[in-house]
């Protein structure tokens, strides 16, 4: 099916967070231990800029199916052709290929923002996610070895990164 994708209103927020909370619990995504509110996603949801650095909604016919966004890397200028793209999916949607589908999305479209470098920052032991961003050519570039604690177990990070040809 095909996915359609448009910009995040701020009506769309509740929908997010509901989407991003329910990551949560598995400790696989997230280094949030508990779920966000929507005041607390405020000023996250307003750094995003439609023309530079995008959050969309993405549905297939009349189902939300998740949402993804872009985010500066490490805020300085010279960084500015560098984006984290993030990917959250609804829970009913994942599973279904989806997720290669949005990743695939992100590196087609990320020229139009200036985005030239895409990184994913993964847990090391979500090895779903790290099989598809490697799967779509992305390589590892750090691994951050036992940087988060996660109910009491240390956690290692990866980013991996992707260059725009």
């Amino acid at each position: 099916m095909n996915l359609q994708y448009r910009d995040a209103l701020p009506d769309d927020l509740p929908e997010i967070v509901a989407i991003y909370n329910t990551t949560i619990a598995g400790r696989m995504v997230t280094a949030d231990t508990s779920p966000v509110t929507v005041e607390s996603r405020l000023s996250w949801y307003n750094a995003h800029d439609p023309a530079h650095r995008p959050l969309w909604m993405i549905s297939a016919g009349r189902q939300t199916v998740g949402w993804m966004s872009f985010q500066s890397f490490y805020g300085r200028p010279a960084y500015d052709a560098t984006a984290e793209v993030s990917i959250y999916l609804a829970e009913n949607a994942r599973g279904k290929g989806f997720g290669k589908d949005v990743l695939q999305y992100a590196i087609t479209v990320a020229p139009q923002y200036g985005i030239k470098t895409l990184l994913g920052f993964i847990f090391a032991h979500n090895a779903p996610s790290l099989k598809l961003f490697m799967g779509m050519g992305f390589e590892e570039w750090a691994h951050l070895p036992e940087i988060a604690i996660l109910d009491g177990v240390e956690r290692s990070l990866k980013i991996l990164g992707y260059k725009i040809k």
